[in-house]
């Protein structure tokens, strides 16, 4: 209770202190009055005694003044509310100064954004590259990609809010030169000169203004630069290999360079195109790698010709080659065309201002991302060319909580933004033509399903076997060289017959890598092949590429193509879809997709000498390995040499502390087996980062030995091994209840060798 007390009466003198204070500024004569108020108590103490008024007067002066500085305070802290609500609703506040910002973002950006970002900007400059390259290049490979460790400066004029119809957008400076990130190129020359180089971008300088906009309460902030930002990077050259070009600047290759980052800038995040960072609650730490997306064009609303009359060209850039007469707006003849990357689908034609369409199109996505874009035409009577009008788009996103973020341009610049919150949820979106204040096209999009790089599937319910999980519930992992994938081309329907006489003789050819394979010929637009192929397993995300084609006397005619995600296959396991047909009005085909493990690779065949035994090793890791890449990491896998017997395991990318966790088997005829660990290169030739001996012949049968083995020939460097010599004959005297016998040996499935590797690994 005495502290109390005490608090309290502290807080009563600081009130009268602050309240005497207030009587010094508004009554600075108070002072004089002072002695005049102490003679008059003087004389009314001893000379003469009045009567109660004066005291009571004071009082009463006392406690106006009191009154009126109550009043200010409550006028003070309304006027403080009544600013804050101001600058919440104001199209513009002040600029506000945010040095903390920078320094925030200073001590954060090495060990947080540097690597998030990095990880991502990298992977939409390999697609760039892999799209946009000069003739001068054969082949361009991203080896090394870092933001380094000088952040970029933000808001150093200050920054403000500004509102937009009902969304808030945050203004500020961007403003980045740094020379200290290190993005490593390695080109190839194009035939037919010869050389290799590396290209390093060691300097870069981007200034411009940024928007930024929180969406879905928070839970996604969509960013975008004002206009094309100002853009230079710095590019030295270095020598590739034994057959590298010296190190002077290639013709034509910087200037490439500092357009590609501008174009890419301009295409993906400069105003009204907007890129989207998603701050999930839960983090399932699972990569999509493409989905299957469900879209029904429904209708338009206002379309109008003098709202389309000045903006009249086609996306390329040409004129429209049809006249609008006097037509009346009930006369507009209108389709959609839906693009997303090369797929593209087009409704029927439609009569109106308010046309009605309600065409359902299945759409493949081969990423986390896409941007589905809407065309609209206008059908010109007597006219074999259609009119562009104007467009739209919608972009989607897979969040790591395995909802779908969309968004696209609302009205007056605004934005729309809904968001799925599981696969095959349906949105409905409104969305304006750009450019033009009146027309607005209904979509309704469903994601049926996510695509993970593990195998998975977001609606595992739906596939039973799409996804085979291990014992505690993780996915299996499988390995991503060394297998067979079968692909089966089922059938074909609604394929785009072009020969106006009826004549259609469809077949198909499949690329994978520089395999390709062709189907038989049919002859019908509803084809059926039932015919498997079979590939060997490129690691590093190579796609299946589908072409199809009519037979024709002067020449075979196109029908359409097709790019296939191979990631994710999963043993046991088949993918049954049908794949949308790309630059065609319409068109599908169908595949059943498998992948298993090599016969020839781990396998007991007829070759491996069952009187003497054979040799299981299991290559499990590598530690401490030597660096051969200038980024301080390798890329090793081991070659096996074991008399004519050669085989090598997985790459494992960017460590020195490899797990490859492979089985190999060969028959024991008492050669020496040899160990060479390589680092991968996939323009120049492998380098070596050590070798060894495993010394077998003196281990007891059927006796595992686990040992770590010293690299020679480098400074550093060990693997992992375990080795058995397999003897069956004693294997079948030991138990023939405990243990299987050869032939059954042989028959053990797939899986639970698959299995049984998983388990290895964990």
């Amino acid at each position: 209770m005495s502290v109390k007390k005490r608090a309290f009466s502290i807080n009563i003198e600081e009130a009268a202190v602050d309240f005497f204070n207030h009587l010094l500024q508004e009554k600075p004569r108070i002072p004089v009055f002072v002695p005049l108020i102490l003679i008059a108590w003087a004389i009314e103490r001893w000379v003469f005694s009045a009567s109660t008024w004066v005291p009571l007067a004071l009082a009463v002066w006392t406690t106006i003044q009191y009154g009126r500085y109550q009043r200010k305070l409550l006028v003070e802290d309304l006027d403080k509310k009544w600013k804050r609500i101001i600058l919440n609703v104001s199209p513009i506040t002040p600029l506000e100064h945010c040095e903390w910002l920078n320094k925030l973002l200073t001590e954060v950006w090495s060990n947080y954004f540097n690597p998030k970002f990095s990880i991502r900007i990298s992977a939409i400059v390999e697609k760039r590259l892999k799209l946009r390259k000069p003739r001068l290049l054969e082949r361009v490979e991203l080896q090394e990609f870092s933001l380094g460790s000088c952040p970029p400066s933000l808001a150093l004029q200050g920054m403000r809010w500004s509102t937009i119809g009902d969304q808030r957008f945050l203004q500020l400076g961007f403003d980045w030169d740094t020379n200290e990130m290190s993005i490593l190129l390695l080109a190839k020359l194009a035939k037919p000169l010869i050389g290799t180089a590396r290209i390093v971008i060691n300097s870069l300088h981007i200034k411009g203004d940024l928007l930024a906009s929180p969406i879905l309460d928070g839970k996604a902030l969509l960013y975008s630069f004002v206009s094309t930002p100002e853009v230079r990077i710095g590019v030295a050259f270095g020598s590739g290999g034994s057959q590298s070009l010296p190190a002077t600047e290639w013709p034509g290759v910087s200037s490439w360079l500092e357009k590609l980052f501008t174009d890419t800038l301009a295409k993906t995040m400069v105003e009204p195109r907007r890129r989207c960072f998603t701050l999930p609650a839960v983090d399932l730490r699972k990569k999509a790698v493409g989905g299957i997306i469900y879209i029904r064009v429904i209708s338009a609303n206002k379309l109008s010709r003098s709202c389309f009359k000045t903006c009249r060209r086609q996306p390329n850039g040409t004129s429209n080659g049809c006249s609008e007469d006097n037509f009346d707006d009930k006369d507009l003849q209108t389709f959609v065309e839906v693009e997303i990357e090369e797929l593209t689908r087009r409704t029927d034609v439609r009569l109106g201002s308010t046309p009605r369409w309600d065409a359902p199109f299945n759409m493949v996505l081969h990423d986390n991302a896409g941007t589905l874009r809407f065309n609209l035409y206008e059908s010109c009577p007597n006219n074999v060319r259609c009119d562009y009008l104007a467009s739209c788009e919608i972009k989607l996103r897979h969040v790591e909580d395995d909802s779908t973020i969309m968004w696209a341009i609302g009205p007056d610049s605004g934005v729309i933004a809904k968001q799925a919150q599981f696969c095959g949820e349906e949105i409905e979106m409104v969305v304006p033509f750009e450019g033009h204040n009146s027309g607005e096209l209904k979509v309704s999009v469903v994601v049926k399903e996510w695509q993970y790089s593990d195998g998975s599937h977001s609606l595992n319910s739906l596939r039973s076997s799409s996804s085979q999980q291990s014992i505690n519930g993780s996915p299996n992992f499988q390995l991503r060289t060394g297998r067979k994938i079968n692909v089966t081309v089922v059938e074909g329907k609604d394929l785009a017959a072009k020969d106006k006489s009826g004549k259609f003789d469809p077949y198909i050819k499949l690329q994978y890598g520089k395999v390709v394979q062709k189907t038989r010929t049919v002859h019908t637009p509803n084809p059926v092949w039932n015919q498997t192929f079979e590939f060997d397993e490129i690691g590093g995300g190579e796609y299946l590429k589908l072409k199809g084609f009519s037979e024709e006397i002067f020449g075979d005619e196109n029908i359409g193509s097709a790019h296939v995600n191979l990631e994710g296959l999963v043993e046991g396991s088949v993918r049954d879809v049908w794949i949308p047909l790309e630059r065609v009005r319409s068109g599908e085909l169908r595949l059943q997709i498998s992948v298993r493990a090599d016969d020839q690779e781990g396998s007991k065949g007829s070759g491996l000498g069952l009187g003497n035994g054979w040799i299981e090793l299991v290559l499990i890791e590598g530690r401490d390995l030597v660096a051969a890449d200038v980024r301080g990491t390798s890329d090793p896998f081991v070659r096996v040499h074991y008399g004519n017997f050669k085989k090598k395991t997985k790459v494992i990318y960017k460590t020195l502390n490899p797990q490859w966790n492979q089985t190999l088997e060969f028959a024991d005829d008492g050669s020496q087996l040899m160990l060479y660990v390589k680092d991968h290169n996939a323009l120049l030739p492998t380098s070596s980062i050590g070798e060894c001996v495993v010394e077998y012949q003196r281990l007891p049968p059927n006796q595992m030995a686990d040992k770590w083995i010293p690299l020679q020939g480098v400074k550093r460097g060990e693997i992992h091994i375990q080795i058995t010599r397999k003897v069956p004959e004693m294997q079948k005297r030991q138990s023939l209840d405990s243990e299987p016998s050869l032939s059954k040996l042989h028959q053990i499935p797939i899986q639970v060798r698959s299995s049984s590797y998983i388990m290895t690994e964990k």
